[in-house]
């Protein structure tokens, strides 16, 4: 939704968008560096062309 990396990764491993934003929501309650990897995704995934 922000950036649209849930919605590629899920798209790219055949899952609904949701379930991967719920699946990152729920990793970011252990520790972890799961702010710095999205924020990793949104620079090096190609943008979606229409």
């Amino acid at each position: 939704m922000i950036a649209g990396v849930c919605a590629g990764l899920a798209q790219r491993w055949g899952m609904k968008a949701g379930t991967v934003r719920l699946l990152f929501l729920l990793s970011c309650l252990l520790p972890g560096p799961q702010f710095v990897v999205y924020i990793v995704l949104w620079v090096i995934m190609p943008s979606r062309d229409y």
